[in-house]
Protein backbone atom coordinates (compact mmCIF):
# COMPACT_ATOMS: atom_id res chain seq x y z
CA UNK A 1 0.00 0.00 0.00
CA UNK A 2 1.27 2.90 -0.80
CA UNK A 3 2.39 5.72 1.96
CA UNK A 4 -0.18 8.34 -0.25
CA UNK A 5 -3.11 6.22 0.22
CA UNK A 6 -6.09 8.49 1.19
CA UNK A 7 -7.11 8.38 4.84
CA UNK A 8 -10.74 8.00 3.54
CA UNK A 9 -9.65 4.76 1.55
CA UNK A 10 -7.76 3.16 4.27
CA UNK A 11 -11.10 3.55 6.64
CA UNK A 12 -13.16 2.17 4.12
CA UNK A 13 -10.39 -0.81 3.97
CA UNK A 14 -10.44 -1.16 7.13
CA UNK A 15 -13.88 -1.27 7.94
CA UNK A 16 -14.63 -3.36 5.39
CA UNK A 17 -12.12 -5.78 6.91
CA UNK A 18 -13.99 -5.59 10.19
CA UNK A 19 -17.92 -6.30 8.83
CA UNK A 20 -16.04 -9.45 7.04
CA UNK A 21 -15.56 -10.92 10.37
CA UNK A 22 -18.07 -12.81 11.81
CA UNK A 23 -17.03 -13.67 15.12
CA UNK A 24 -14.47 -11.99 18.15
CA UNK A 25 -12.44 -12.79 20.39
CA UNK A 26 -14.62 -14.06 23.42
CA UNK A 27 -17.75 -15.28 21.32
CA UNK A 28 -19.76 -17.80 22.51
CA UNK A 29 -21.39 -19.84 19.63
CA UNK A 30 -24.93 -22.45 20.16
CA UNK A 31 -24.94 -25.37 17.33
CA UNK A 32 -28.35 -26.62 16.45
CA UNK A 33 -28.61 -29.58 14.19
CA UNK A 34 -31.85 -29.89 12.36
CA UNK A 35 -31.87 -33.04 12.65
CA UNK A 36 -35.04 -33.55 9.98
CA UNK A 37 -33.08 -31.85 7.54
CA UNK A 38 -29.35 -31.38 6.22
CA UNK A 39 -28.17 -28.39 8.34
CA UNK A 40 -26.84 -27.27 11.68
CA UNK A 41 -27.56 -23.39 12.30
CA UNK A 42 -24.84 -21.46 14.38
CA UNK A 43 -26.01 -18.78 16.91
CA UNK A 44 -24.31 -15.80 18.43
CA UNK A 45 -24.93 -15.71 22.02
CA UNK A 46 -23.99 -12.43 22.47
CA UNK A 47 -26.80 -11.22 19.78
CA UNK A 48 -29.35 -14.24 19.29
CA UNK A 49 -29.23 -14.41 15.92
CA UNK A 50 -27.69 -17.47 13.26
CA UNK A 51 -24.61 -16.06 12.28
CA UNK A 52 -23.87 -19.54 10.25
CA UNK A 53 -25.92 -22.55 8.49
CA UNK A 54 -23.60 -25.50 8.10
CA UNK A 55 -24.62 -27.34 5.15
CA UNK A 56 -25.28 -31.43 3.42
CA UNK A 57 -25.31 -33.41 6.52
CA UNK A 58 -28.20 -35.35 6.22
CA UNK A 59 -29.89 -35.79 9.32
CA UNK A 60 -26.83 -34.57 11.81
CA UNK A 61 -26.98 -35.72 15.59
CA UNK A 62 -24.81 -33.21 17.57
CA UNK A 63 -21.66 -31.09 17.23
CA UNK A 64 -18.81 -31.13 19.96
CA UNK A 65 -15.65 -29.31 20.07
CA UNK A 66 -12.26 -29.41 20.71
CA UNK A 67 -10.67 -27.47 23.60
CA UNK A 68 -9.12 -24.38 21.07
CA UNK A 69 -12.75 -24.32 19.32
CA UNK A 70 -10.93 -25.53 15.85
CA UNK A 71 -12.24 -28.63 15.13
CA UNK A 72 -16.23 -30.00 15.55
CA UNK A 73 -16.89 -33.52 15.87
CA UNK A 74 -20.05 -34.79 14.82
CA UNK A 75 -21.28 -38.15 15.26
CA UNK A 76 -22.85 -39.50 11.35
CA UNK A 77 -25.83 -41.97 11.27
CA UNK A 78 -25.50 -41.98 7.35
CA UNK A 79 -21.95 -43.78 7.16
CA UNK A 80 -21.82 -44.79 10.82
CA UNK A 81 -18.83 -42.03 10.97
CA UNK A 82 -17.57 -39.65 13.04
CA UNK A 83 -16.93 -36.54 11.37
CA UNK A 84 -14.21 -34.62 12.06
CA UNK A 85 -14.25 -30.90 10.39
CA UNK A 86 -12.68 -28.00 10.31
CA UNK A 87 -14.55 -25.10 12.15
CA UNK A 88 -13.58 -22.33 9.64
CA UNK A 89 -13.50 -23.98 6.27
CA UNK A 90 -16.38 -26.34 7.04
CA UNK A 91 -13.59 -29.12 5.05
CA UNK A 92 -13.98 -32.41 6.33
CA UNK A 93 -10.75 -33.04 8.09
CA UNK A 94 -11.41 -37.19 8.79
CA UNK A 95 -14.34 -39.55 8.93
CA UNK A 96 -13.41 -41.88 11.72
CA UNK A 97 -15.68 -45.56 11.33
CA UNK A 98 -17.65 -46.15 14.13
CA UNK A 99 -19.11 -49.31 15.54
CA UNK A 100 -22.74 -48.95 14.51
CA UNK A 101 -25.03 -45.81 14.15
CA UNK A 102 -24.19 -43.15 16.54
CA UNK A 103 -26.91 -41.63 18.75
CA UNK A 104 -24.79 -38.71 20.91
CA UNK A 105 -21.20 -37.80 21.61
CA UNK A 106 -19.41 -35.82 24.16
CA UNK A 107 -15.61 -34.95 24.45
CA UNK A 108 -13.45 -34.99 28.02
CA UNK A 109 -12.99 -31.66 29.14
CA UNK A 110 -8.99 -31.99 28.50
CA UNK A 111 -10.35 -32.68 25.12
CA UNK A 112 -8.03 -35.96 24.38
CA UNK A 113 -11.55 -38.47 24.23
CA UNK A 114 -14.11 -38.22 21.99
CA UNK A 115 -17.01 -40.22 23.20
CA UNK A 116 -19.56 -41.60 21.30
CA UNK A 117 -22.83 -43.05 22.15
CA UNK A 118 -23.90 -46.12 19.65
CA UNK A 119 -27.67 -47.19 19.81
CA UNK A 120 -27.44 -49.92 17.55
CA UNK A 121 -24.45 -52.18 16.45
CA UNK A 122 -26.50 -54.34 14.14
CA UNK A 123 -24.79 -57.54 15.64
CA UNK A 124 -27.98 -58.33 17.21
CA UNK A 125 -31.80 -58.53 16.39
CA UNK A 126 -32.39 -56.06 19.54
CA UNK A 127 -30.33 -52.81 19.74
CA UNK A 128 -27.02 -54.19 21.12
CA UNK A 129 -24.57 -50.39 21.65
CA UNK A 130 -21.14 -49.49 22.64
CA UNK A 131 -19.43 -46.74 23.79
CA UNK A 132 -16.86 -46.14 21.02
CA UNK A 133 -14.05 -43.79 23.00
CA UNK A 134 -11.86 -42.03 19.76
CA UNK A 135 -8.25 -40.66 20.81
CA UNK A 136 -8.62 -36.77 19.35
CA UNK A 137 -4.81 -36.54 19.09
CA UNK A 138 -4.61 -39.32 16.48
CA UNK A 139 -8.44 -39.64 15.39
CA UNK A 140 -8.40 -43.27 16.14
CA UNK A 141 -10.90 -45.67 17.64
CA UNK A 142 -8.89 -46.88 20.48
CA UNK A 143 -11.85 -48.81 22.76
CA UNK A 144 -15.49 -50.05 21.81
CA UNK A 145 -17.07 -51.04 25.10
CA UNK A 146 -20.06 -53.41 24.09
CA UNK A 147 -23.62 -52.72 26.19
CA UNK A 148 -26.22 -54.92 25.66
CA UNK A 149 -28.68 -52.23 24.71
CA UNK A 150 -28.27 -49.10 22.31
CA UNK A 151 -27.11 -46.20 24.33
CA UNK A 152 -29.33 -43.13 23.58
CA UNK A 153 -27.58 -39.83 25.81
CA UNK A 154 -24.06 -39.56 27.40
CA UNK A 155 -22.62 -37.21 29.99
CA UNK A 156 -18.87 -36.76 31.30
CA UNK A 157 -17.45 -35.35 35.02
CA UNK A 158 -15.73 -32.75 35.32
CA UNK A 159 -12.62 -34.69 36.00
CA UNK A 160 -12.67 -36.78 32.80
CA UNK A 161 -12.53 -39.91 34.82
CA UNK A 162 -16.08 -41.34 34.30
CA UNK A 163 -18.92 -40.74 31.84
CA UNK A 164 -22.49 -42.53 32.11
CA UNK A 165 -24.95 -43.18 29.22
CA UNK A 166 -29.01 -44.34 29.19
CA UNK A 167 -30.25 -47.20 27.60
CA UNK A 168 -33.66 -46.72 26.59
CA UNK A 169 -34.62 -50.13 25.18
CA UNK A 170 -32.09 -51.62 28.18
CA UNK A 171 -33.91 -49.47 30.98
CA UNK A 172 -30.36 -48.78 32.65
CA UNK A 173 -27.98 -46.35 32.67
CA UNK A 174 -24.05 -47.11 32.77
CA UNK A 175 -21.16 -45.47 34.17
CA UNK A 176 -18.24 -46.01 32.58
CA UNK A 177 -14.70 -46.22 33.75
CA UNK A 178 -12.57 -44.20 31.69
CA UNK A 179 -9.27 -44.81 33.07
CA UNK A 180 -9.99 -48.41 32.82
CA UNK A 181 -12.34 -48.17 29.39
CA UNK A 182 -14.66 -50.24 31.12
CA UNK A 183 -18.22 -50.66 32.52
CA UNK A 184 -17.86 -49.08 36.49
CA UNK A 185 -21.49 -49.96 37.49
CA UNK A 186 -25.04 -49.94 36.37
CA UNK A 187 -28.55 -48.60 37.92
CA UNK A 188 -31.88 -50.58 36.53
CA UNK A 189 -35.21 -48.91 35.75
CA UNK A 190 -38.25 -50.05 34.66
CA UNK A 191 -38.86 -46.85 32.12
CA UNK A 192 -36.58 -46.17 28.84
CA UNK A 193 -33.71 -44.17 30.18
CA UNK A 194 -33.61 -40.45 28.03
CA UNK A 195 -31.19 -37.66 28.57
CA UNK A 196 -29.01 -37.74 31.61
CA UNK A 197 -26.62 -35.15 32.89
CA UNK A 198 -24.10 -35.15 35.79
CA UNK A 199 -23.59 -32.55 38.86
CA UNK A 200 -20.03 -32.20 39.72
CA UNK A 201 -18.20 -31.59 42.89
CA UNK A 202 -15.92 -28.87 43.41
CA UNK A 203 -12.90 -30.89 42.33
CA UNK A 204 -14.38 -32.66 39.34
CA UNK A 205 -16.11 -35.84 40.26
CA UNK A 206 -19.30 -37.09 40.26
CA UNK A 207 -21.83 -36.11 42.98
CA UNK A 208 -25.13 -37.22 41.38
CA UNK A 209 -26.77 -38.24 37.97
CA UNK A 210 -30.27 -36.36 36.94
CA UNK A 211 -31.87 -39.25 34.61
CA UNK A 212 -34.95 -38.20 32.93
CA UNK A 213 -36.98 -41.69 32.32
CA UNK A 214 -39.31 -42.38 29.43
CA UNK A 215 -43.07 -41.84 30.03
CA UNK A 216 -42.47 -39.98 33.43
CA UNK A 217 -42.90 -36.52 33.89
CA UNK A 218 -39.80 -35.89 35.87
CA UNK A 219 -36.52 -37.06 36.65
CA UNK A 220 -34.52 -39.55 38.71
CA UNK A 221 -31.64 -38.74 41.06
CA UNK A 222 -28.47 -41.09 41.25
CA UNK A 223 -26.48 -40.77 44.13
CA UNK A 224 -22.53 -41.48 42.10
CA UNK A 225 -20.83 -42.34 45.27
CA UNK A 226 -24.03 -45.13 46.23
CA UNK A 227 -24.09 -46.11 42.74
CA UNK A 228 -28.51 -46.19 43.32
CA UNK A 229 -31.39 -44.66 42.78
CA UNK A 230 -31.57 -42.03 46.17
CA UNK A 231 -35.20 -39.78 44.67
CA UNK A 232 -37.56 -39.72 42.37
CA UNK A 233 -38.96 -35.84 41.32
CA UNK A 234 -42.04 -35.36 39.70
CA UNK A 235 -42.38 -31.71 37.65
CA UNK A 236 -45.57 -29.87 38.94
CA UNK A 237 -48.84 -30.97 36.54
CA UNK A 238 -49.42 -27.99 35.69
CA UNK A 239 -49.67 -26.01 33.12
CA UNK A 240 -50.32 -29.55 30.93
CA UNK A 241 -52.37 -30.91 28.21
CA UNK A 242 -49.88 -30.39 25.42
CA UNK A 243 -49.31 -34.06 24.96
CA UNK A 244 -46.25 -36.29 24.55
CA UNK A 245 -44.70 -34.93 21.45
CA UNK A 246 -42.39 -36.61 19.98
CA UNK A 247 -40.80 -39.85 21.52
CA UNK A 248 -40.82 -38.80 25.35
CA UNK A 249 -42.69 -36.80 27.69
CA UNK A 250 -39.39 -35.71 29.83
CA UNK A 251 -36.68 -34.83 27.31
CA UNK A 252 -34.21 -32.48 27.67
CA UNK A 253 -32.01 -31.85 31.14
CA UNK A 254 -28.91 -29.72 31.68
CA UNK A 255 -27.01 -28.06 34.63
CA UNK A 256 -25.97 -24.26 34.13
CA UNK A 257 -22.00 -24.10 33.93
CA UNK A 258 -21.40 -22.58 37.69
CA UNK A 259 -23.92 -25.62 38.65
CA UNK A 260 -26.69 -23.62 40.58
CA UNK A 261 -29.74 -24.25 38.69
CA UNK A 262 -30.93 -27.12 36.92
CA UNK A 263 -33.62 -27.12 34.24
CA UNK A 264 -35.93 -29.49 32.88
CA UNK A 265 -38.03 -30.08 30.24
CA UNK A 266 -41.46 -31.33 30.02
CA UNK A 267 -43.32 -31.98 27.26
CA UNK A 268 -46.88 -32.70 28.46
CA UNK A 269 -46.58 -28.76 30.37
CA UNK A 270 -44.83 -27.40 27.24
CA UNK A 271 -42.91 -25.72 29.60
CA UNK A 272 -39.16 -26.33 31.07
CA UNK A 273 -39.00 -26.24 35.04
CA UNK A 274 -35.81 -24.49 36.95
CA UNK A 275 -34.58 -26.49 39.97
CA UNK A 276 -32.15 -24.93 42.09
CA UNK A 277 -28.84 -26.91 43.35
CA UNK A 278 -27.58 -28.54 45.30
CA UNK A 279 -31.14 -28.54 47.34
CA UNK A 280 -33.05 -29.49 44.05
CA UNK A 281 -35.94 -26.71 45.22
CA UNK A 282 -38.24 -26.17 42.58
CA UNK A 283 -37.88 -22.39 41.51
CA UNK A 284 -40.51 -22.28 38.85
CA UNK A 285 -41.30 -22.76 34.86
CA UNK A 286 -40.95 -20.98 31.71
CA UNK A 287 -43.74 -21.71 29.00
CA UNK A 288 -42.10 -22.72 25.68
CA UNK A 289 -43.51 -21.78 21.96
CA UNK A 290 -46.99 -23.80 21.02
CA UNK A 291 -47.90 -24.97 17.83
CA UNK A 292 -51.41 -23.26 16.42
CA UNK A 293 -54.02 -25.25 15.12
CA UNK A 294 -56.67 -23.75 13.72
CA UNK A 295 -59.96 -24.05 15.09
CA UNK A 296 -58.41 -26.65 17.91
CA UNK A 297 -56.19 -26.25 21.16
CA UNK A 298 -52.57 -25.59 20.55
CA UNK A 299 -50.04 -28.16 20.51
CA UNK A 300 -46.50 -28.23 22.18
CA UNK A 301 -43.34 -27.60 20.75
CA UNK A 302 -41.76 -31.15 21.95
CA UNK A 303 -39.08 -29.42 23.52
CA UNK A 304 -36.14 -31.33 22.97
CA UNK A 305 -32.30 -30.30 24.25
CA UNK A 306 -30.77 -27.55 26.67
CA UNK A 307 -27.27 -25.95 26.65
CA UNK A 308 -26.38 -22.47 28.41
CA UNK A 309 -24.35 -19.50 27.77
CA UNK A 310 -20.90 -19.93 29.60
CA UNK A 311 -21.49 -17.33 31.79
CA UNK A 312 -24.60 -19.06 33.04
CA UNK A 313 -27.23 -15.76 32.26
CA UNK A 314 -28.78 -17.53 29.59
CA UNK A 315 -30.56 -21.22 28.86
CA UNK A 316 -31.15 -22.25 25.02
CA UNK A 317 -34.17 -24.78 24.27
CA UNK A 318 -34.56 -26.41 20.88
CA UNK A 319 -37.82 -27.41 20.26
CA UNK A 320 -38.11 -30.17 18.11
CA UNK A 321 -41.82 -30.02 16.94
CA UNK A 322 -41.13 -26.08 15.25
CA UNK A 323 -38.16 -24.86 13.76
CA UNK A 324 -36.95 -22.42 16.94
CA UNK A 325 -34.72 -22.00 19.27
CA UNK A 326 -35.89 -20.08 22.29
CA UNK A 327 -33.34 -18.31 25.17
CA UNK A 328 -34.29 -17.71 28.18
CA UNK A 329 -33.04 -15.81 30.90
CA UNK A 330 -31.50 -17.36 33.88
CA UNK A 331 -32.28 -14.40 36.61
CA UNK A 332 -35.18 -13.31 35.11
CA UNK A 333 -36.94 -16.73 34.31
CA UNK A 334 -38.29 -15.14 31.17
CA UNK A 335 -37.66 -15.40 27.58
CA UNK A 336 -35.95 -12.98 25.82
CA UNK A 337 -35.31 -14.68 22.28
CA UNK A 338 -37.14 -16.66 19.70
CA UNK A 339 -34.67 -17.84 17.07
CA UNK A 340 -35.36 -19.60 13.95
CA UNK A 341 -33.36 -22.02 12.84
CA UNK A 342 -33.76 -25.33 10.34
CA UNK A 343 -36.25 -28.35 10.20
CA UNK A 344 -36.92 -30.26 13.42
CA UNK A 345 -34.01 -28.66 15.84
CA UNK A 346 -32.59 -31.20 17.82
CA UNK A 347 -29.62 -31.58 20.10
CA UNK A 348 -27.77 -27.94 20.87
CA UNK A 349 -24.49 -27.51 22.29
CA UNK A 350 -22.14 -24.27 23.16
CA UNK A 351 -18.93 -23.76 22.16
CA UNK A 352 -16.64 -20.98 23.81
CA UNK A 353 -14.09 -19.33 21.69
CA UNK A 354 -11.33 -17.80 23.94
Amino acid sequence: MSLTTPKRVLFLSGLSILLAMPLVAGTALIYVTNRGGTTIDVIDAATNKVVQTIGNIESPEVVRFSPDGSRLYIPYRGANELLVMDRKSEKIIKKVPLSGWPNEAQTTRDGKLILVCIRNTSTTAEDAGALDIIDAKSLEKVKSIPTKRGLHDIAVTADGKYAAAGAPGGHFLVVFDLQRKEIAWQVPYDYPVNPIVIENNPDGSGRRIFVQLGPTNGFSVVDFAQRKEVAMIKVPDEPKGFGNGCEAISHGIGISPDQKTLWVNSRTANSVFAYSLPDIKLLGHVSLPDQPIPGKAPRGSSPAWVTFSPDSKTVYISSCGIKTVTAIDVQAMKEVARIAVGEMPDRISTLALP
